[in-house]
């Protein structure tokens, strides 16, 4: 894998390091929107004090802590897929471009020697997976690899009492952010509750630690709620989700397609809304993970 030199020397100084994905760039907004999210995430994990390493693949090659050129390549290019732990052999053998999903990123943020990962929503249990059996290779990445995730929850597509239910069955601790309930990505509020409520950076660092320190493998959840003035009213989000369902059960979309589909026509039935509810989260996850990577350094 290519390290980029900034993130390397970081890791081997001890100093804060955060990663992020690729797919938010290259499938969950459009260009230039894409591209402008991505540097103003990166600009905010570095006001903190942090190094931000954004993760992607090119020409089969795994690179952490892509350049400003290869970000906008990544925003601009079309037709680069997006690589889960099943793609990620393929990927390098055909020498292939991939964006990379909470899964891959959080693999190879892992073999790259960072713990704290910042994404907008992990995938989940989907709706009628009793039916589908779709459910995100996100949720077995969490139980096994140890990477700490720092997100606004589930994305709020998806079946929430089923993604907890989940996480819960492969040791996954779910943490809440000065919150004790889960937060619906686009909204503060699921009505679920979460394993414990986290105060501060410091507290979320001293869990991670205990977590490493009596080798309990496996990730842990940090959700974070989107901060209110961002927050969507719930009628008007839920009711959005809802038509979204419908039409891609008319149109047939399934699998890995499922996801960017809702996402993309939730933004075109709430005029943009919710993309700039998306942005928002993204930016306030990463200001939380940047104080939590800082925290965890000093227990190192």
């Amino acid at each position: 894998m290519k390290i980029n030199p900034e993130v390397l020397e970081a890791l081997k100084a001890n100093k804060p390091v955060v990663a992020l994905e690729s797919t938010i760039i290259s499938h969950g907004m459009p260009y230039p929107k894409n591209v402008e999210t991505a540097l103003k995430v990166e600009q905010v994990i570095r006001e903190h004090g942090v190094v931000p390493a954004t993760i992607g693949i090119i020409d089969g090659e795994p690179i952490v802590g892509m350049t400003p050129e290869e970000i906008e390549l990544f925003g601009k290019v079309k037709g680069i897929g997006k690589a889960s732990r099943r793609d990620l052999p393929v990927v390098y053998a055909k020498k292939l471009w991939a964006a990379t999903t909470v899964s891959s990123s959080m693999i190879l943020a892992n073999q790259a020697g960072i713990e704290v990962f910042v994404t907008g929503g992990i995938g989940g249990v989907h709706r009628r997976a009793q039916e589908s059996m779709d459910i995100s290779a996100d949720l077995q990445e969490l139980g096994k690899t140890n990477v700490t995730v720092v997100c606004a929850g589930a994305k709020a597509i998806l079946d929430l009492p089923l993604t907890l239910e989940y996480l819960e069955t492969m040791g996954v601790p779910v943490l809440g952010y000065q919150t004790k309930e889960l937060p619906a990505f686009y909204t503060r509020h699921s009505g679920l509750s979460v394993d414990y409520e986290i105060n501060d950076p410091k507290e979320a660092a001293e869990i991670i630690y205990q977590k490493r320190k009596n080798n309990l493998q496996g990730g842990i959840l940090i959700t974070n709620p989107i901060p209110q003035e961002f927050a969507m009213d719930d009628k008007i989000i839920n009711d959005a989700i809802e038509k979204a369902l419908k039409m891609a059960d008319e149109k047939g979309v399934k699998g890995k397609d499922i996801t960017p589909f809702l996402l993309k026509t939730v933004v075109d039935l709430t005029g943009g809304e919710s993309l700039e509810s998306n942005i928002h989260l993204v930016l306030n996850n990463a200001a939380v993970g940047a104080e939590i990577a800082k925290e965890v350094c000093k227990h190192k």
